[in-house]
């Protein structure tokens, strides 16, 4: 059974390429059975911070997909490090006693890339033990191999072929000058541990790969098989960046605009892979279900916005699916928590608030439109929008609309087709249009233009309040 596993740093909040990446470890961790894992590589000391720890979880807890098991790579230095002096001892890393600024260890010159120290590497062990034992600080360096046309190769399950001469890779870092594990060293040193056999994780990282390889051979462990997944990026072009862009690409930025996390799931998924029939909506088990390598495509993907709106207009269409679709029981406890939070007293009857919100979520996109858009199905204040005073001033409305409210007030029956027919009554014996009556009620009874059926919002806004709302035009 495949392990995987996503490995986010702390240093900034959840980002929509890591989200994505999460989710498609995710996906082909439950589609084969297998067992997901998370781990946080807080080892970059000077950038972590304890506000993008909580993002990572905060993001990851919204997208409500659940991992298996949990480790923090700071809690693991010494199994890196002693993975790192086993390279050593058998003669696959030196120590490179160069004195450079920690920050300029692997720094390219300007004459070229940079590839090794030969004095370094040629070093004999009595020195370099010497030398250490005497205090001089060192870098230990992974000892490339420079035997003549070596090349160092993997099958990418995305990019396929993938092959770089072993001249062409640097003496790379394992331990730094302090001490401390590389990125190179503590990933690698942690996926053989945790026996991860895939790594799927985003193309930037494909270059690392070959390094990677070297490392998993020096350590005697299998190497796991990779999967690359295409850049996000901008309208522009540019690669998708927290400094450059901001809040476009956290995670938090789409569930603070009012997203559900499957519509969000869903429109991840779609950045990058495909099912091959077109099919965008889809539930999250439909994704899981479908999902394959085979589908990931190879060259970026764009995600749209502008300055003026941070949000992808396909995410924004797929929200509104996913409201539409969504079980009620699953989306009504959503909208009472957004009730309550906007001061907006619903129906303490569990039915009822299900109806109303079943009724009226057809035209919405977001869950804000629930509260904003959706305030007069549940409080008696609310604003009417310019447009929909225009409705209630036209020649007739308003005492048409009067009348209508007193010809529903007899008898029980406040059914769609019982009002229906009660309004075409009104308009056919005044001579008007029964578009005047069905515009004017639905501006009464809401003060928006909008909404679910003409008829629907009379039951949605109940019997009581629809009366009380014509009677007082």
């Amino acid at each position: 059974m495949p392990r995987v596993r996503f490995a986010p740093s702390p240093t900034g909040f959840l980002h929509i390429g890591s989200a994505r990446t999460f989710i498609f470890n995710w996906l082909y961790a439950r589609k084969e059975n297998g067992t997901m894992i998370l781990r946080i590589d807080d080892t970059d000391v000077e950038r972590n911070t304890e506000a993008s720890m909580q993002s990572i979880f905060e993001g990851l807890r919204w997208l409500g997909l659940d991992w298996d098991e949990q480790y923090a790579q700071s809690e693991r230095i010494e199994l890196h490090r002693k993975a790192a002096w086993e390279i050593f001892e058998k003669g696959l890393a030196y120590r490179d006693f160069t004195p450079m600024e920690s920050a300029e260890e692997e720094r390219d010159p300007a004459d070229g890339p940079w590839l090794f120290h030969a004095e370094m590497r040629n070093l004999s062990r009595e020195e370099s033990d010497r030398r250490a034992a005497a205090g001089e600080p060192f870098v230990l360096r992974f000892r490339v191999p420079r035997e003549e046309n070596l090349w160092v190769g993997f099958k990418d399950l995305v990019y396929r072929k993938q092959a770089k001469k072993a001249d062409d890779i640097e003496d790379f870092a394992l331990l730094r000058s302090n001490g401390l594990p590389t990125y190179h060293m503590a990933s690698c040193a942690d996926d053989l541990d945790l026996r991860i056999s895939h790594i799927i994780r985003g193309q930037d990282h494909l270059s690392n790969t070959f390094k990677h390889i070297l490392i998993f051979e020096a350590l005697g462990g299998p190497v796991p098989e990779f999967a690359h997944l295409p850049l996000l990026i901008a309208p522009d072009g540019s690669k998708l960046s927290k400094r450059k862009h901001g809040p476009v690409v956290s995670v938090t930025t789409y569930r603070d605009a009012g997203f559900v996390a499957e519509a969000y799931i869903n429109f991840l998924c779609l950045l990058g892979w495909n099912p091959k029939n077109n099919q965008e909506f889809m539930q999250v088990d439909e994704v899981r279900e479908k999902f394959s390598f085979e589908g990931v495509n190879r060259s970026n993907a764009t995600v749209n916005f502008s300055e003026e709106n941070p949000i992808d207009p396909k995410a924004l269409w797929l929200n509104t699916q996913h409201l539409r679709s969504m079980p009620v029981e699953r989306l009504a406890p959503r909208v009472r928590e957004l009730m309550d939070r906007a001061g907006i007293e619903a129906p303490k009857d569990e039915a009822r608030f299900a109806e109303i919100v079943d009724i009226i979520r057809s035209r919405y996109q977001v869950l804000g439109d629930f509260p904003e858009k959706g305030r007069a199905y549940f409080s008696d204040t609310y604003e009417t929008t310019p447009e929909a005073l225009e409705n209630l001033d036209k020649p007739q409305a308003r005492e048409l609309l009067k009348e209508l409210g007193r010809r529903l007030a007899p008898g029980n029956d406040f059914s769609e087709a019982h009002i229906e027919a009660v309004l075409r009554a009104v308009a056919e014996e005044n001579g008007v249009k029964a578009g005047l009556l069905i515009n004017g009620s639905r501006a009464a009874l809401t003060g928006q233009t909008v909404g679910p059926g003409a008829f629907a919002v009379f039951t949605a806004v109940g019997r009581q309040r629809a009366l009380a709302r014509l009677a007082a035009l």
